[in-house]
């Protein structure tokens, strides 16, 4: 009968109890650990396709996705759509602040501005404290619809010899005509606020657009903001007379 003779061998890395022994008397070196595979990380081309996904991608990121979403219909469809939305947002025209004009300037800034872009004038003179409450409320005003162009211009570089009585004036324009025009602190209320303002701006015509909503959900927003402020102007006045 052959002789035979086994070799055991623990797996790479391991450690037998005799090991554990000796290396804790010397006679044999630390082995070192044993080998462990990072953790898997899927990678970026593998994470789920979904719309929060795809709402996270760039422009240029979702014109090279068509190839990649060809097996789910609804995906490539959806891509479609917020392509589309991020284009026609680039066409908006975006201002965010009154840009101040003279009377050479007019014509070009506002009769010959975009059929599409409403244009807010305001007349007014350094030194009257009517037309400093005005433009307080057309600067919130335009920062908040910044896809309307709002424009300032000392009244008598606009009409010569504008009585100083009329301002602060605002003139509302669109497609090279005017559509509103406003005379005096009191068109506004008894209350001079960007809420009123804006109530006001907007009786007749989309005037204002922050550029992203619809025009009735613009319309229907302003609104709401005039009642809760004219509700919260309330409760002010009445926490006023309680304390007195």
């Amino acid at each position: 009968m052959g002789d035979y003779h086994f070799v055991y061998k623990d797996v790479e890395g391991a450690s037998t109890q005799w090991d554990d022994i000796q290396t804790k008397l010397g006679n044999l070196p630390p082995k070192p650990p044993a080998f462990k595979p990072p953790p898997f990380t899927p990678s970026s081309d593998h994470q789920p396709k979904d719309k929060t996904w795809i709402d996270s991608q760039t422009s240029e990121e979702l014109e090279d996705l068509e190839d990649d979403l060809d097996d789910d219909r609804f995906l490539q469809e959806y891509r479609k759509k917020r392509l589309a939305e991020m284009q026609e947002a680039v066409k908006i025209p975006r201002f965010g602040s009154v840009i101040p004009i003279s009377g050479s300037d007019f014509v070009r800034e506002v009769s010959q501005a975009p059929s599409d872009v409403w244009v807010v004038v305001i007349l007014y003179k350094e030194g009257i404290p009517e037309c400093g409450l005005l433009m307080q409320s057309i600067e919130e005003l335009a920062i908040k619809y910044p896809a309307t162009k709002f424009v300032k211009i000392i009244s008598t570089d606009c009409i010569p010899n504008y009585p100083d009585r009329n301002v602060p004036t605002l003139l509302v324009y669109n497609n090279g005509a005017v559509k509103g025009n406003y005379v005096g602190l009191h068109s506004f209320g008894r209350r001079c606020t960007p809420e009123g303002v804006a109530l006001v701006l907007c009786q007749s015509n989309p005037v204002l657009n922050d550029g992203h909503s619809k025009n009735e959900a613009v319309i229907e927003g302003v609104r709401k903001q005039f009642i809760e402020k004219v509700v919260a102007d309330h409760e002010e006045e009445g926490d006023d007379y309680s304390s007195d």
